[in-house]
């Protein structure tokens, strides 16, 4: 197995590390080059003094950085022209040009993504994968041929191939797999794959208002030596409220330009200070002699594929034996799942672990590929599965209640099923239930009864997994503690309250727009397209299950957007409302194909209550075609929790919303939202008439009493909501 861990990745991807290898071996030149040619630093010289110097040969400099070799550049505009140069320290002059030269600039392109762009920084990350995997392996290969790691450096013996082959992997290993390593961490950066502290402390609120200080009559830049600088940014001219930015290895500060101190400062956090030692360590840049050693472990890459090249010749052998559950045919167990998020493979995956620990041969796959013929020595089959929106089948899952309803039971061969949900949806288990009900229907022995597991509660999945254990006579107790969903820092950009007056605390929350990963730029997915209705699934501190919310905005729109209000106890709504701009959540997104408007010009007729409104103003705010939407919406008090009050008339005169009704339960006789639409009865009728669709979103009792309402106001058409829904004209969104 060893072996063909270390050959596989070295035969696939040949090619690409040998690029990535002398391409780096060729970048690892120039720290050292850079190192020898610039101009020599002034010993004790400090920050003020040198942005001073600089300050006279260029008054319209914007910036001044310090490169890890030494070098001093200063950034400026003369005009509208930009002008950059590498100026000497000792007089501000510039002495050469900022120009990396063309050779150098694109070694560096092509050496992080094969001058491809993102697509070529995915292509780049595997070469250092499979490098890393060949300099971990080929280590352990080596030891193991010595006869132990103790005997590291002992004379190798072998054929020539194989001798010169482990003779330079010995010396070149460390440094390779140090430089896939690193690679791999610059990669995930690159991408926001990996946590990031906050880079800039707060911008202080308040200021001297006074300009025209010299920078070396500044304390807190006189304070500072050249050789601590990491980037020095000049306020932008005339502007009283801008600031001096500092930047060195001991953190990032703000200075006022009219007193020359302090105003804020913060430290590196510990991810930046770790990322700031990988480039060094990746790169060299800033250590010109580690970046030469690094460039020889390189240069040995040619030569060791050639070498094992040589001995895979020689040495060929069968392809591996794969590992994974056994095939459906010959289990024992067969373990089905439906899944939207991928939470409930984890626990299908724990209870397989616990019954091959047990001697039991165990076939796990999607619930979609139900196939009771193939299932030939099976004892008995366990459904697992999670529920989609308002009792609807999961991705994994799609199909098999069709499968159910036509295939023929096993005999003798029992049927259990498990659902997983969250009790505050209506839908709870909805799903699980349905297959339950399908089963029996069909003919399937169902010795279990149907189990729910709430929140992916890991207590309740082991009490489950002990009745099962002493329902098959094993002893079972699995403990299972889900991951986290896979999430993106979401910073917050602004804010709107509402509802405290008429004790409802309600928000309107705009997040920014986080930079989408390589996979999601390459698939269109994740937050790179999102549409208003789609749900954000935010992940609060303390816990690894997920809370949903629709989304008030879409990709078009520039920024995410919810609606939240605080819920009693609420973990995750009393996070979201404690936040303020600068503040950050982890979050996901999750299609919600089944609340989105058709793409016709049939009236639209909008009904909500309270938070139930987000993703209808979403949908409002992206109608540029002005299709006939008509709103509902119900909330407590006018001047308390009247959400998007001034956009819904700004939507009103640009013609984006068609007419709208209110309904507000604290102000005089109360007023619902199911009241108002029994008022407009005829008008509803009229559009329904003419092929409008209903969409409604808020919470299941007000969902409940729309139903009712608009029950009453179809049954002269011969229409129910029931109807509706059947033919794609009745949606709805509640919580």
């Amino acid at each position: 197995m060893l072996r063909q861990i270390h050959r596989w990745p070295g035969l696939l991807a040949a090619v690409l590390i040998l690029a990535l290898a002398l391409s780096g071996a060729a970048l690892s030149l120039f720290p050292a080059l850079e190192r020898l040619s610039s101009p020599s630093e002034v010993s004790g010289q400090t920050v003020g003094d040198l942005a001073t110097k600089v300050l006279a040969v260029h008054p319209q400099v914007e910036q001044i950085r310090r490169s890890p070799s030494g070098t001093i550049t200063a950034y400026w505009f003369d005009g509208d022209l930009a002008g950059a140069a590498v100026v000497d320290p000792a007089t501000g002059l510039d002495v050469a040009s900022a120009d990396q030269g063309a050779l150098r600039r694109w070694l560096t392109d092509f050496h992080r993504s094969l001058l491809f762009g993102d697509p070529g920084r995915f292509g780049s990350a595997v070469g250092a994968l499979a490098m890393l995997m060949l300099a971990a392996s080929g280590a352990m290969l080596v030891a193991r041929r010595q006869g132990g790691w103790g005997r590291w450096f002992a004379a190798v013996k072998g054929p020539w191939s194989g001798r010169w082959h482990a003779e330079l992997a010995r010396v070149a290993v460390f440094g390779l797999g140090l430089s896939a390593l690193t690679a791999l961490w610059m990669t995930a950066a690159t991408f926001d794959l990996l946590p990031a502290d906050e880079a800039n402390p707060v911008m202080p609120h308040a200021v001297s208002g006074v300009t025209g200080l010299a920078p070396n009559a500044m304390p807190a830049l006189q304070k500072v030596l050249v050789a601590d600088l990491r980037d020095l940014t000049f306020p932008y001219p005339g502007d009283t409220t801008d600031v001096f930015t500092l930047s060195t290895g001991s953190g990032t500060g703000y200075i006022d330009q009219g007193t020359g101190e302090m105003l804020a400062w913060q430290a590196p956090g510990p991810w930046t200070v770790v990322g700031e030692w990988i480039y060094v360590i990746h790169t060299g840049d800033g250590a010109a002699l580690w970046g030469l050693l690094l460039g020889l472990a390189a240069l040995t890459v040619p030569v060791l594929s050639v070498t094992g090249g040589l001995i895979w010749w020689r040495n060929r052998q069968s392809r591996p034996r794969l590992a994974g559950m056994v095939a459906a045919p010959v289990a024992e167990t067969v373990i089905l799942v439906g899944s939207e998020g991928g939470s409930t493979w984890g626990f299908a995956t724990a209870l397989a672990c616990a019954l091959q620990a047990h001697g039991q041969a165990v076939h796990v796959a999607a619930l979609s590929a139900f196939a009771p013929r193939t299932y030939k020595h099976a004892k008995r089959i366990v459904v697992m599965t999670a529920t989609w929106g308002d009792g609807d089948a999961p991705t994994s899952a799609k199909g098999a209640l069709d499968r159910l309803a036509t295939a023929a039971p096993l005999s003798g061969v029992p049927l259990v099923v498990l659902g997983f949900g969250d009790r505050s949806f209506p839908g709870f288990c909805a799903y699980a239930e349905a297959v339950q009900a399908a089963a029996k229907a069909a003919g399937w022995a169902m010795q279990m009864p149907l189990d729910r597991i709430d929140r992916q509660s890991p207590q309740a999945f082991a009490r489950w997994s002990r009745a099962f254990g002493e329902w098959i006579g094993f002893s079972l107790d699995i403990t299972h503690q889900p991951l986290p969903p896979q999430s993106t820092a979401l910073r917050l950009m602004s804010r709107k309250d509402y509802g405290d007056s008429v004790q409802a605390p309600t928000a309107i929350l705009r997040f920014a727009v986080p930079k989408g990963g390589l996979w999601q730029r390459l698939t269109g997915r994740g937050f790179g397209r999102f549409r208003a209705g789609d749900l954000l699934g935010v992940v609060p501190q303390g816990d690894t299950v997920p809370r949903f919310y629709s989304l008030a905005s879409s990709q078009a729109d520039g920024f995410v957007e919810i609606v939240v209000r605080k819920h009693v106890g609420g973990l995750c709504s009393g996070q979201l409302l404690a936040l303020q701009p600068g503040d950050a959540v982890q979050a996901f997104l999750r299609p919600n194909p089944g609340f989105q408007p058709d793409r016709s010009q049939a009236p639209l007729i909008l009904i909500g209550a309270g938070t139930g409104i987000g993703p209808l103003a979403g949908f409002l705010r992206a109608n540029w075609k002005h299709r006939p939407m008509h709103l509902w919406f119900g909330a407590r008090h006018p001047q308390a929790d009247f959400l998007y009050a001034d956009d819904l008339a700004n939507w009103q005169r640009d013609r984006r919303l068609t007419g709208l009704r209110t309904a507000f339960s604290r102000m005089g006789k109360r007023h619902y939202v199911q009241d108002a639409l029994r008022e407009d009865a005829e008008a509803i009728r009229r559009m329904i008439a003419e092929g409008a669709r209903v969409m409604v979103c808020g919470g299941r009792e007000m969902a409940q009493g729309v139903r009712e309402a608009m029950t009453e106001i179809l049954h002269p058409l011969g229409l129910s909501p029931v109807t509706l829904q059947a033919g794609g004209r009745y949606a709805e969104d509640i919580y």
